[in-house]
């Protein structure tokens, strides 16, 4: 999958996922951010892993998580769409999930095991698809997007949040 999605393959929302995404074969981009960002996260001290910067705020434990489940959520989705399969596909709400774990129970260590767990089955299901399948369209949260779509916004979200990391968290 050496294409970068069209705009017209995803909703505009995501344009500031896809647009963080360099130029290159997605598959070899995502396992770059793996092995840079489970480097990056395994360097940070267990006990900064419950700080917000600011109160209302996730934790940095949080954040793991959240880019954990929305992969899972977008590589669910990515699948359904290079199978074929028609079903419109839910949303989901952040906030909702997030308030159906807690996150800051758990420690960095498993956080940063499930990132790789989580990213090593994304880059399996993206190696085993073929352009045909990556260009297929569904609907998910009431949207055309495309399988290939799906893939830029699971490295793009990623980079969002390590931005966010490195910016607000004062992690470098």
């Amino acid at each position: 999958m050496n294409q970068r999605p069209a705009k017209e393959e995803y909703a505009e929302y995501y344009d500031q996922y896809v647009r963080l995404v360099p130029e290159g074969k997605i598959s070899d981009i995502l396992a770059r951010q793996l092995e840079q960002t489970s480097a990056y996260l395994s360097d940070i001290p267990e006990q900064i892993g419950n700080f917000r910067y600011a109160p209302d705020k996730w934790s940095l434990k949080e954040v793991i998580g959240h880019i954990n489940d929305n992969e899972r959520i977008m590589a669910y989705r990515l699948l359904r769409i290079a199978r074929g399969d028609k079903t419109s596909l839910a949303g989901y709400d952040q906030d909702e999930f997030m308030k159906g774990v807690n996150f800051d129970g758990y420690s960095l260590a498993d956080l940063i095991d499930d990132y790789i767990s989580v990213r090593k089955a994304t880059l399996t299901l993206i190696r085993g698809l073929t352009d045909e399948q990556t260009s297929r369209s569904g609907t998910a949260n009431d949207n055309a997007i495309s399988a290939r779509a799906l893939a830029y916004i699971i490295s793009g979200h990623e980079t969002h949040h390590i931005n966010i990391i490195r910016e607000r968290y004062r992690i470098n």
